[in-house]
């Protein structure tokens, strides 16, 4: 392996890699689902942020993303984050994360969002404890049925990101700073038990009325998506009805906690003031 090099996407050769590269993450087999050479042409010479990570010629992740409005502001909403599978331990997302904020800063945004799958643990460890993001929003369905052999069968619920890059709560995380769950009292809305080699949903309740209000899943769902789809479409359906009960109630999505021994992880949520 190489040291791993990052430059800007331009080219109709860089392009038409990114198009690879989206059906080895995703597994994609419908065409629709990909973003395809002409979409990313013009959107990187309007605003898009294009950026990808090389082992030596061979292209192995990149960062996209469109420009947008929101309340009226210009913002970025970075629509993929892809790394091929052996690289997912080497930090490559992380670092796509900050050049696609250094570009970001230098276009003077204030905000990039994003959606990710709030089943997905380690990707919310990295998006809450690593770059310092917050969640305001629940998508339901978001993107319909999807061909990905990573999402089949399985509502694409969502979060939308906020990641505020000037702020100094993302200053914080990006220099390594991340509160301890065990300092703040937290009411939990559910439960997990054990259920052989995955966790499964218990007691749920949607009346807590405490300032900090945890919710928990189970880390492993890609794994669970295929090998025990029964019991991923019972967590995305209690998960969606605890987020939108709680977030519908003016909360909000402030952190989340890994328990990697325990294969679980637990969102923070606070009542906004």
């Amino acid at each position: 392996m190489h040291e791993i090099a990052y430059r800007p996407l331009t080219s109709l050769d860089d392009f038409r890699a990114v198009v690879e590269m989206e059906k080895v993450v995703w597994g994609y087999s419908d065409a629709e689902d990909v973003v395809p050479v002409p979409i990313l042409t013009v959107t990187v010479k309007r605003g898009g942020i294009l950026i990808g990570a090389f082992d030596g010629d061979r292209m192995i992740g990149f960062v996209y993303s469109l420009a947008g409005i929101k309340d009226g502001k210009p913002t970025a909403w970075s629509h993929m984050l892809g790394v091929l599978d052996e690289f997912r331990n080497a930090g490559v997302g992380h670092r796509l994360k900050l050049l696609q904020r250094e570009r970001a800063l230098e276009m003077g945004l204030d905000l990039v969002e994003w959606t990710y799958d709030p089943m997905q643990a380690m990707n919310a460890h990295l998006n809450f404890a690593k770059l310092g993001i917050v969640v305001e929003e629940y998508e339901e369905n978001i993107y319909g049925e999807s061909s990905s052999l990573l999402h089949k069968g399985n509502p694409t619920d969502r979060f939308v990101a906020e990641w505020w890059i000037r702020e100094d709560r993302v200053a914080r995380r990006l220099a390594g700073e991340a509160p301890l769950a065990s300092a703040l009292t937290i009411e939990p809305a559910n439960r997990t038990t054990p259920a052989g080699e995955w966790l499964e949903p218990a007691a749920i309740d949607l009346t807590l009325d405490a300032r900090r209000v945890a919710v928990e899943i189970p880390m492993g769902f890609t794994e669970m998506l295929s090998k025990a789809p029964d019991l991923a479409l019972e967590w995305r359906m209690a998960t969606r009805e605890l987020f939108t009960t709680y977030l519908g109630r003016g909360y909000r999505v402030v952190e989340f906690f890994l328990d990697r021994p325990n294969r679980r992880g637990s969102y923070l949520l606070t009542k906004k003031t």
